[in-house]
């Protein structure tokens, strides 16, 4: 059994609660050390609010420099708003720390680039929570797309019908560009963008139309529709939003020459041409409704428990820093596209991801 690590969490906002519940199925293999919040008073209430054995075990870290400077922190989450993120790892990479980090990288295709190169030139690991890349679904899709049967990639349908009330938004910052870097494009819709990525292969050109419906008061766009040309040929297809109310769960639609495959939450449908339908676990809630939060930690698990793998035995991480670049120059895009009402072509170096 490897040795345990010790982590410190970074921003105790809504995503910490899943975290918590995550430490507590992993402790064998992860404690947490600490929490660091935007104020020292955030993070004792935080620590106050959790159940033995967190409780009295917890330690408050004031600053980055003193998370840095402590010799038995192995690792540290980073689940901050992107805005808060840059002088934070600036100061982690120096003291050598490796960063587990909430997605998105950052606000801009351009700073996640300066931040995943930042880590690269220290020769530090930086994973990325995309999570739903360790959903069972996913993976037995891409086992099931390794033999060969499937053949080449016709067409997808990438569908994000998610819903968030007014006071949501409310929160100051949430929905801007200055904080989070967009709407839902980042913050809600890049989990299953990056998925269906993951099968698709690189986007190649994008024609968008991004807005604000009269749901909500916010500065970025909270309804996406948008059609997509892929390097391989096929053809796409993306509605995103937080304006379909109730919400209902996000489902990707990948049609190839000779089955086509329903990605329901975690669960898997195999559609083929000439031969049995299978169907592969259970839809699960994801957060699609008004509590963000109404989804099990068990990906958050994988993910921790991959990140630890790799610090162990350089085991293949989930979601590297630079295999997330591809999603936010697909989002750039996306938006671009919108604002300039033009077809956008992608840069080739998104195209070699």
């Amino acid at each position: 059994m490897p040795a345990t690590k010790q982590a410190v969490l970074v921003g105790c906002g809504m995503v910490s609660s899943v975290y918590m519940d995550a430490f507590s199925y992993l402790r064998e293999r992860i404690r947490l050390k600490g929490v660091m919040a935007s104020t020292a008073e955030s993070a004792k209430a935080f620590t106050d609010q959790q159940a033995e054995p967190f409780a009295s075990d917890l330690h408050v870290y004031e600053t980055t420099a003193a998370i840095a400077l402590d010799d038995e922190v192995d690792f540290v989450i980073l689940a901050t708003p992107p805005n808060a993120r840059l002088d934070i790892c600036r100061r982690l990479v120096e003291a050598g720390k490796p960063v587990l980090m909430e997605k998105p990288v950052e606000r801009t295709a351009q700073a996640a680039r300066q931040l995943v190169n930042l880590f690269e030139e220290h020769d530090l690991p930086l994973a990325i929570v995309l999570q739903h890349r360790a959903r069972a679904s996913a993976l037995q899709l891409a086992a099931i797309l390794a033999d060969g049967e499937a053949g080449a990639l016709r067409s997808a349908e990438i569908t994000v019908p998610w819903w968030r009330p007014q006071s949501y938004y409310d929160v100051d910052g949430r929905g801007s560009y200055e904080r989070d870097g967009g709407g839902v494009l980042i913050s809600q819709a890049i989990h299953t963008l990056d998925l269906a990525l993951q099968f698709t292969g690189p986007v190649r050109s994008v024609q968008a139309l991004c807005r604000t419906t009269g749901h909500h008061q916010m500065e970025a766009e909270d309804f996406v529709s948008a059609g997509l040309t892929f390097c391989n040929g096929a053809i796409g297809h993306i509605f995103a939003s937080t304006a379909s109310f109730p919400g209902r769960s996000e489902d990707i639609w990948l049609h190839f020459q000779n089955l086509s495959a329903h990605l329901l939450s975690d669960q898997l449908t195999i559609y083929r041409h000439s031969g049995p339908t299978e169907t592969f676990g259970a839809s699960s809630a994801t957060g699609a409704g008004a509590d963000p939060m109404a989804f099990s930690s068990a990906w958050h698990q994988a993910v921790l428990t991959n990140f630890c793998d790799h610090l162990d035995n350089s085991a293949p991480l989930l979601a590297s820093g630079s295999s997330a670049l591809a999603i936010h120059d697909l989002i750039e895009a996306l938006e671009t596209s919108s604002r300039t009402e033009q077809l956008v072509v992608l840069p080739a170096e998104a195209a070699r991801r």
